[in-house]
Order: structure tokens, then sequence, then C-alpha cells
């Protein structure tokens, strides 16, 4: 017989984590259940400057402090890959790559996945040139020249990191303005190292083995150029990892989930929280939100079937 636990969460992120601790608060058997890392995409954030009543903190102290503060409350974690997941009688049976458990609520706090370019080469390139955080991986290109691709706040924070140790950062925009917030753009704009390639977009990888460069096109006259750069950092957002569990509840045309605020989906006991959710803002103080509210409400559906 599987593991039971009154409630299991999948995806330990902010979203995740909140929802645990107040699953625990209110006496429940926890299980949080994460393929990569615990902290979600917030602990690879250099600096964190909008969560209220912490002016600055790194990403990954205040990931550590969630978790901590999970563990501390008797949280149980794993870190395990969910491969699927199964209705049995009024609970479920979560399936992980390293066996099954079971639970009588299930959160499923997913996040986001980073949203590939779509061009030829890219996986091939992945891992030798072509990355996906500049958190992670800006440390290996020291001196060397990069682009950075995107024009929202991951963006334009990846350019502004890289610019402090690379010889060069290009940022690879589609339109001629960003959606970034202004004060980061315009202190990108006063690096002197960083040069905009605006109303482009990259077609093409090149190289043998490792990246050597990307061919962007101009937009508006098709001309084609090659930024010789040896990194390409891909920041053009996210999209939804929820395929596993689409079965169980209702997803939008874009893969994320539809329940509304009270974080309910229509099979009773499944409940969503976090960036795997349709809505319009996407922060890390929204996913807290949603995983106290995801919580109360599975904490709800168990009383009441006693």
């Amino acid at each position: 017989m599987p593991r039971y636990y009154d409630i299991i969460i999948v995806g330990g992120g902010p979203a995740g984590l909140t929802a645990a601790i107040y699953a625990r608060r209110a006496e429940k058997s926890v299980l949080i259940l994460e393929k990569n890392g615990f902290g979600g995409q917030i602990a690879q954030s250099p600096r964190v400057d909008n969560f209220p009543g912490i002016p600055s903190v790194s990403g990954a102290e205040l990931s550590d402090k969630m978790f901590n503060h999970a563990l501390d409350l008797g949280v149980e974690a794993d870190l395990s890959e969910v491969t699927g997941l199964t209705r049995e009688g009024s609970g479920f049976v979560v399936h992980t790559a390293d066996g099954d458990f079971s639970a009588g609520a299930v959160i499923l706090a997913t996040g986001a996945k980073h949203r590939r370019l779509g061009i030829a080469r890219e996986e091939e390139f992945a891992g030798s040139g072509v990355c996906y955080c500049a958190v992670c991986d800006g440390a290996f290109y020291p001196g060397r020249p990069v682009a950075v691709v995107g024009g929202g706040d991951t963006a334009v924070r990846d350019a502004l990191l890289l610019s402090n140790s690379c010889s060069e950062v290009y940022i690879i925009h589609r339109r001629t303005e960003f959606r970034a917030e202004a004060a980061n753009v315009e202190a990108l704009r006063a690096r002197e190292n960083v040069r905009f390639v605006l109303n482009s977009r990259a077609v093409e990888l090149i190289g043998d083995g490792e990246l050597g460069g990307v061919v962007v096109e101009d937009l508006e006259s098709r001309e084609r150029r090659t930024l010789e750069v040896e990194g390409l950092f891909v920041a053009v957002g996210h999209e939804s990892d929820n395929a596993p569990f689409a079965a169980l509840t209702d997803t939008d045309a874009q893969g994320w989930f539809t329940a509304g605020e009270d974080c309910r989906t229509p099979t009773p006991g499944l409940f969503v929280a976090g960036d795997c959710r349709a809505k319009a803002v996407k922060q890390l103080i929204t996913a807290a939100g949603d995983g106290a509210s995801a919580a109360v409400a599975a904490c709800q559906y168990l009383d009441s079937l006693k």
C-alpha cells in the first residue's frame, strides 16, 4: 500500500512551500514532491526586492527560509519527479519515478518551465553555449561575449548581471520598447558594454560543438547579421508543465490550469496554486497567496469528509 498523507503537494516553489506551511499549521500530514530543487525559480534570483517586509534578500536565502520553515513544522519533502495522478475513491494516488504515494487531497503547484526559442540547433547547443538561467550559468562566461534574448524583467536583469563580468552583452528584443521595469532598463542603458539589438529576432545558431555565434534578423529590413558570442541566454518567458495532470482538471489553450482565486478545480480534493494557474499577475507574492488559499481549501475539503 502506498504511504498515505492528508495532503500531497506537487512542486516545491513559493506556492507549494506556503501551502505546506498552512496545511501543517492546520495539523494535516503533508508531503511535498519536487523534481528539481526546493524554492522554484525564485531560488535562482540574485536579489528579491519586492517581498513585503523584506526590503532586499537573495532568492536563495528567501527560498531556504521558506523551506526550513516548512520542515520545522513537520512537513516531509522528497526530491522525486511526479509522473502522473489518478483518482482512487475519494482520494488520489500520486505516481513518481521512485514509487507511489496516496493522499486525501492534492495541491498542484507545478510552476512553469523555460520557453525555448524554437530555432534549429537550440537543443544541440543547450549546455554548450545556450543557457536558460543567467544566475546558474553566467559565471562560466567571464570576459567573454554573450547575448540575451528577451524584453521582460528576467531578460533585463539577466543582462545587468552578465554585464558585470562579460566583455560584451547583446540584448536581442523583437520590439523597440521593453516590458521590464523602467529603472532596470535605464540601468542597463548606462552600461558601456551592453549593445541593444532591437526590433530583431534570433534565427540561427552557429558553431562546431560549442556555440560560436547567433544570427539575428531585423524584422523590418529582413537583413541578417551574425553576433559573435560564446553564450546565449534565453529569457523569453515560460510555459506550463501541467500535461501529466490535464485529464483531471481544466486547462486553457496554453496549458495553464483555469481554476479561480479559490484554487479549486472541478475534481473534488484537487487544487492548484502558483504560476501553473492561469492568471494576470505571476509573482512571488501571488504564488504565496495561492498557496495559502489552496491549503485552506484543501483542509476544508478534508474536514468535510469526516
